[in-house]
């Protein structure tokens, strides 16, 4: 899929990975940029992009990603005043780590993992971007349903990419049981859209980022990143969010690749 004129989607637009393939999608000619974020960053972010692209590209939607309602509007406004949107990269997400079973030296009772907290993460790291993909799907068979049309023919092209943000955590990584439970539960997702969605011409892939320069990662500590993952880290440094961005750009629009791509930087952790 050419990225030319095409409109994008990226929740968690206004940091991290997130903004940064926004601003990729936009500097190789996006028609159109929707940030989605609920941080009130997300206009200033846009702002940036059009100064940027020298170009009205860039279009910021302020709200919980987790909200139905809001996701409904959001893609009814962008159809409204844009179109269609063909791409699509859910990316906002949060971590809650702690480990799955804690013993309480004191009590001597063991704690378990707060089922709220793995209930939270799940809902934004796995429920949330499945149903903004869903979403896009649904706008594209509705279409195609409006125009006549059925199953797909590649004559016509594509006519969307959906790409996850998985994780390196999602072959396990001590602490974090609901971070890495929503990543694996990525990869069965885009496994099952893959062959569903190319019925209405929609093809979907999962990137799998390794230790990223953003602002969750940095929330670990400058002395873990430090001693626990640059040691375990080929390349010897985190990985810059524009490395991962020009990722999933190549996944977009190369329509050869699907499944996964691991872009770990060599982080090959020691046995625990």
């Amino acid at each position: 899929m050419d990225i030319q004129g095409k409109v994008a989607l990226v929740t968690g637009g206004a940091s991290g990975i997130g903004s940064a393939v926004a601003r990729d999608l936009a500097r190789r000619g996006a028609k159109a940029v929707a940030l989605v974020d609920q941080s009130d960053r997300v206009a200033e972010i846009a702002a940036q992009l059009d100064q940027e692209a020298d170009r009205k590209v860039a279009h910021a939607f302020l709200g919980n990603v987790i909200d139905e309602d809001f996701r409904r509007r959001v893609y009814d406004q962008i159809a409204e005043t844009l179109g269609l949107v063909n791409i699509c990269v859910p990316a906002a997400g949060i971590t809650r780590d702690a480990l799955a079973v804690r013993m309480n030296k004191e009590t001597g009772r063991a704690e378990i993992y707060p089922l709220d907290t793995f209930r939270l993460v799940t809902e934004v790291d796995l429920i949330a971007p499945v149903y903004w993909s869903l979403e896009m799907v649904a706008r594209h068979a509705e279409s195609r349903h409006r125009l006549g049309l059925k199953r797909w023919n590649p004559n016509e092209g594509m006519q969307g990419v959906i790409i996850f943000i998985g994780s390196i955590s999602s072959q396990g990584n001590k602490g974090q049981i609901a971070y890495a439970s929503s990543k694996a539960g990525l990869e069965g997702a885009a496994a099952t859209l893959m062959k569903e969605a190319m019925f209405h011409g929609v093809r979907c892939g999962v990137i799998h980022p390794g230790f990223t320069d953003t602002p969750m990662v940095r929330a670990l500590g400058e002395d873990y990143i430090e001693k626990y993952i640059l040691p375990e880290t080929q390349l010897g440094r985190l990985i810059r969010p524009e490395e991962i961005a020009d990722a999933i750009c190549f996944m977009v629009q190369n329509s050869a690749v699907s499944g996964e791509l691991w872009a770990d930087a060599g982080w090959h952790p020691s046995p625990a």
